[in-house]
Parts: C-alpha cells; sequence; structure tokens
C-alpha cells in the first residue's frame, strides 16, 4: 500500500510589523481535523481524591456540526467521566486542560480569536472557592459542568505558494486559493493531494513539506508556504516474490498486472495486489517498492504472498415450507497442481418434507476450476454431479456432465460457452420417461454492485444475466429447441438522497423472462419446461404450482414465464432489519411470455446480518391461490432472495 504524505504540524511564524501575538500568547496552529476521539489515550490520570466527584457536562453549541463534534471528541471531561472517575482537584485540572484543547481544535478549523470558558459548579476555574466548594458538594446531585465557546471571526488563506520544481500534474492537483477558510483539514487535504499526484506521475521518491503558515491576525487571514520536492522519474526495477509454497512462481508472474520497467504509480501497484489476492489462493497480499533506487536507477519492487490453507470444508443447510430441509457439505482443495486450481466435491440431502416434495433427494457434484486458461481472466470449469429429486411436478434421477469457459470481458461484463452432456429419467403422471440432453450453454452477466461475494447484502448497481440454450434432446420424445432467459435486478439505497445513513433502507426489484423456442411445451422433457412458485420467482405459491396443470391439479410446466419482484428491506437495530415483499408471475403454455394466469404472493421477513451474509427468514402467503397451493410458505435460509 502507498500512504499518502505523513500528516505533520506546520512550521507556524509571526508575520513581521503586521503580525501579533494573540490573548497575549504565541498563536498555534494545529493543522490537522484531528480525530479526537484518539486523543483521549494520552496523559495518565494521577491526581485522585479520596472520593470521586461525579458531573455532568453542557457544551455550547456553535451551529457548525462538524466543528460541534470535534470539540466534543476533544474533551476529556466526556471522554473520561464513566472510565476514570475523579476526585475534585483532578477534575479541575483536567477541565484546564481542555481548554488548551478545546482552543486547539477551535484553530483547526480556523478561528484564532476564539475563547473557551469552563466553569464548575457556577465558578471559573481560578476562582480560589472552586475547590472547597467541590469537596463540600454532595455526591448527588452531580456538580454542573458549562462549556461556553466564541469562536470569534473565521480566518481565511491570504497568500498561497507553492514552492520547489513542482511538475504540471502535481501543481494540477493543489487546489488552495487565497480566500478559502484557514481549515487545518483542507490545507492537508491539498498538501496530501500534491503528494498523491506526484507519486502517481511516477515521482516514488517526492515528498511535500508540512506547510509552512504564517498567522496575520490584523487581517484576520495566513499565508501558507507548501515546498515540494520531486526528486527524479523513476520506473519499477527487479520484482522480487517471497511466501510461495504450492504456487508456482511463474504463475504468479504472469498473473501480477504490473513488469519491471513500467512507470511508478501507486494505483497500479494497489491493482496488482488486489488482482492477486482475488485469485483466491492467497489469505494475504502485499507490494511494496524500495526507499531507494537500485545501480540501474529503478525502484525494486517486493510481493509478499501468504497462502491459504489448502483444504476448507463448508456446511449449507436451508428450509422452506414447499421444498422441505436440505443439508450439505462441500469439501474443497485449493491450489491443485500449483497454479491456482481449484477442486469442489460437494454432497447433499435434499427434500427433508416440504409440500410440493415425496420423497428425500440427494446433489452430488465435482467441479475443478482452472483460472487463467490460455488468458488471464479466462477459467476453465469440468462439472459432474447426480442428482434425484420427487417433486409434484415430477420424479427425476439424472447424472449431468459439463465443461465451460468463462472470460471476464471488463470489470461488470463476464460471458461464457459450454458443452453439458445430459443423461435423465422422468417419471411424470405416471409416465416414465427417458431423455439424453446435448445443450451449448451461452451466457453473458453484467455486475455493477460492486460486490464478489454473493451472499453480501447489495445496496446499490444491478445485476443482470442473459443466456441461450440450444438444445437437441433424444428419446422417446426427440425434439431440437432453444431456451432462452433473462433476468435483471437492481438496488436503490435510500440513503443517495439523504433520506437515511448507508446501508438502512433499500429497495429491491428484479424481473425474468424466459421462453423455450422450437418446441411445444410437451415436445420439452419436463425438467426444462417453465415453473412458477417459490423462492426464486413468486413467494407465498409452493415450488412449481405457477403455471398450466394437469387435470389432478398437479404441475404441467409451460414453454415460457414472466415474473416480477419488490422488497423493501430496513435496517432496524444493530445487525437486525425486516423486510416486506410482493411477487408475480404467469406461466404460459405457448411460447410468448406475458401469457397464462398471473398468480401473486405478499409477505415479511426478519434480516439477521452477519459476516457471512444475511440469514433470512420470510413467511408469505398467497393473493390468489391455485387450485394446489398452500395457505402460506415459510423461507429460511442465508442471503438475501435476490
Amino acid at each position: 500500500m502507498w500512504p499518502c504524505m505523513d500528516a505533520q504540524l506546520p512550521h507556524l511564524h509571526s508575520g513581521s510589523s503586521q503580525t501579533e501575538l494573540v490573548r497575549g500568547r504565541r498563536p498555534r496552529l494545529a493543522w490537522r481535523r484531528l480525530a479526537f476521539g484518539a486523543f483521549l489515550c494520552a496523559t495518565p490520570w494521577s491526581a485522585r481524591a479520596a472520593d470521586p466527584l461525579p458531573y455532568t457536562v453542557t457544551l455550547a453549541t456553535t451551529g457548525i456540526g462538524p466543528l460541534d463534534a470535534a470539540l466534543k471528541g476533544s474533551l476529556r471531561l466526556i471522554a473520561l467521566r464513566a472510565r476514570a472517575p475523579a476526585g475534585p482537584f483532578a477534575v479541575i485540572s483536567r477541565a484546564r486542560q481542555d481548554v488548551a484543547r478545546l482552543t486547539e481544535a477551535l484553530e483547526s478549523f480556523g478561528y484564532y480569536r476564539s475563547h473557551a470558558t469552563i466553569t464548575v459548579a457556577g465558578l471559573a476555574l481560578d476562582d480560589p472557592a472552586l475547590p472547597d466548594r467541590l469537596e463540600s458538594r454532595p455526591a448527588d446531585p452531580p456538580a454542573p459542568i458549562a462549556i461556553a465557546i466564541e469562536t470569534g471571526p473565521l480566518f481565511h488563506l491570504r497568500h498561497v505558494a507553492l514552492e520547489g520544481a513542482v511538475p504540471r500534474s502535481a501543481a494540477t492537483a493543489f487546489t488552495l486559493r487565497p480566500g478559502d477558510p484557514a481549515d487545518a483539514g483542507h490545507v492537508l487535504a491539498a498538501c496530501a493531494a500534491v503528494q498523491n499526484a506526484l507519486r502517481e506521475d511516477g515521482y516514488a521518491l517526492s515528498r511535500v513539506a508540512a506547510p509552512d503558515a504564517v498567522l496575520v491576525p490584523a487581517e484576520q487571514a495566513l499565508d501558507v508556504t507548501v515546498r515540494v520536492t520531486a526528486g527524479p522519474r523513476v520506473n519499477l526495477g527487479p520484482i522480487t516474490i517471497t511466501g510461495l509454497h504450492r504456487v508456482h512462481e511463474t504463475y504468479v508472474r504472469r498473473r501480477l498486472l504490473i513488469r519491471p520497467g513500467e512507470l511508478f504509480r501507486p494505483s497500479a501497484i494497489d491493482a496488482a495486489r488486489q488482482d492477486l489476492a482475488a485469485v483466491g489462493v492467497f489469505s494475504g497480499v502485499v507490494i511494496r517498492t524500495s526507499s531507494s533506487l537500485d545501480a540501474a536507477g529503478t525502484l525494486p519492487v517486493m510481493v509478499d504472498v501468504a497462502e491459504r490453507v489448502r483444504h476448507a470444508v463448508s456446511f449449507n443447510v436451508a428450509y422452506s415450507t414447499d421444498l422441505g430441509g436440505s443439508a450439505g457439505a462441500t469439501w474443497t482443495l485449493r491450489n491443485v497442481f500449483g497454479n491456482a486450481e481449484q477442486l469442489n466435491l460437494s454432497a447433499s440431502i435434499t427434500g427433508l418434507g416440504g409440500t410440493d416434495v415425496t420423497a428425500v433427494g440427494y446433489n452430488a457434484s465435482a467441479q475443478l476450476l482452472k483460472p487463467d486458461f490460455l488468458r488471464r481472466d479466462q477459467t476453465l470449469q469440468f462439472d459432474l454431479s447426480a442428482l434425484k429429486q420427487s417433486l409434484d411436478a415430477y420424479d427425476q434421477t439424472a447424472v449431468i456432465a459439463g465443461v465451460t469457459l468463462t472470460r471476464k470481458l471488463s470489470k461488470l461484463w463476464t460471458a461464457s460457452v459450454g458443452l453439458t452432456a445430459e443423461q435423465e429419467q422422468i417419471t411424470q403422471e405416471g409416465v416414465v420417461r427417458d431423455y439424453t440432453l446435448v445443450v451449448v450453454p451461452l451466457s453473458a452477466k453484467f455486475d455493477s454492485t460492486g460486490l464478489t461475494n454473493p451472499l453480501d447484502d447489495a445496496l446499490h448497481g444491478m445485476r443482470a444475466a442473459l443466456s441461450a440454450a440450444p438444445t437437441q434432446s433424444f428419446g422417446s420424445r426427440s425434439a431440437t429447441f432453444l431456451v432462452l432467459q433473462g433476468s435483471a435486478s437492481t438496488y436503490f439505497d435510500f440513503s443517495s438522497i439523504g433520506w437515511t445513513a448507508p446501508g438502512r433502507s433499500v429497495l429491491a426489484v428484479r424481473g425474468l423472462v424466459g421462453s423455450a423456442q422450437g418446441a411445444t411445451s410437451f415436445d420439452l422433457p419436463p425438467d426444462q419446461r417453465f415453473y412458477g412458485g417459490g423462492s426464486a420467482t413468486v413467494r407465498g405459491l409452493k415450488y412449481q404450482s405457477v403455471g398450466p396443470l394437469f387435470a389432478d391439479d398437479e404441475p404441467e410446466g409451460g414453454a415460457a414465464i414472466d415474473a416480477v419482484g419488490v422488497e423493501f428491506r430496513q435496517r432496524v437495530w444493530g445487525q437486525l432489519g425486516a423486510a416486506l415483499f410482493a411477487d408475480a408471475a404467469q406461466v404460459s403454455s405457448g411460447n410468448t411470455p406475458f401469457e397464462g394466469t398471473l398468480r401473486e404472493g405478499v409477505g415479511a421477513g426478519l434480516r439477521y446480518y452477519t459476516p457471512i451474509g444475511p440469514i433470512r427468514v420470510d413467511v408469505a402467503v398467497p393473493v390468489n391461490k391455485p387450485p394446489n397451493g398452500d395457505s402460506f410458505e415459510l423461507y429460511l435460509g442465508i442471503g438475501q432472495a435476490f
């Protein structure tokens, strides 16, 4: 990582004949907008009376929010009141030191003729009678401490200068102008911007000195000079990689986004660090540069990595009243052949109860991922799975094998193409049929949520997916067809319009459209048809209950679907949240969406937010229940519904 310029206090001078002392003392300048809470950890308090003095603190407001927060944060009287009770003399000493802290906070915001006054039990801190009055006070009521603030005039910058051989890019980044408030935070931010611009332009050894400030009280102004030493513009030198054990160094070097001879740029180095960390085989990645140039005049680079534990086991559980419970485990082997390959072996039991399930099923799978296949950001994936499920719509036993090539096209887009073969036996309405399917799945995905973990809570942006699956079905009813599907979800955080704090109130909307072209619904194998209902489409209606039905009210499935859902998510208290939602969908026997009987469901849920994602509990009821529907549905799982 590349830190900005070290935050330093400026050099403050009295300006010759036109500069005077303020309030009989040499003025001081705190150029940081201090994180005053950290200020509270210093100076131990040893002066204690035998009996602690209870007290209350009232701080007058200045009407300037950030300044009021800084003043409050600077007060030991507040920070130490509960955790370090003190006697009368220690409280008086604490208050006297707080006067200096208040003054420093005021000056850091540009108020150099300010005045802070503290009274304890109605008496000034220098009143000789104060110690005796506090010693004789009863513990109840607590002694009142009142703090009054006079900000005085706001000082402004008069002359601003950037000295040294400053490259144009860095000079442009210096935004201080005469007339700006003499705010320490703004001055230091401008200096940091110059330092960042220098480094981003290749000046790795550049230095921006602490601002040199001259106080001019007669004009209520400051003169500020910032001295810059740019140094040479340098390129990256040799790259050394340490910490590797099983991962091949050749793979890491191919994956690195930086190369020797490239211009030094902190943003490029950090991007390389993040990219390498995202590979999945490292628990930590640090990229450092030397503090000096080598003999060739380049800057050596050190890449330090820590490999993750090679083996991992994860567990998953879920429950809904329609599909019942499921439980499973995944065993992961990382870095199988030394080039960040990953093997996942999973097994789960499904259909543990549930109104849409007639027997217990299973799902076992093996998956091998080979990243950066032939080129970076391109993954080759092999899948083999076996499943058995017994649903109201059909019973299925299948073995599926496939290979998929996925390429990351940009930060937002990915695309994939694959080849899948499936051998299955399906029983529907008492008729047993065997199918052999050959599928060429094509897909494109868009994601602007900024999340890498699908279980994390999306607060903004959009997810969208388009897929086309040309399919050849062999068996008792052979068919050639194309399954098209598009889905999208978007998220709106009400903090963007100032209504709430970030992440507290979020509106989520999803939509789905699908159609099977080239075959009627009865030409399609039952598992290739569209069904509505369940957490993926309409909560409140059980799985596969939306759509055409057989004469016995069992699901028939259709050749087209459309669905929409709206959910409002609200953080209530701490890690606890709630949600209100409404879903609707329709499935038609023809190939055209937006036909058929529209079914709706509404409901509410609770969310408990954890580091691995929100734990979700939803209860939903149908608005217009189909003949085979339930009166309500309950859903439990990890992660949002969408």
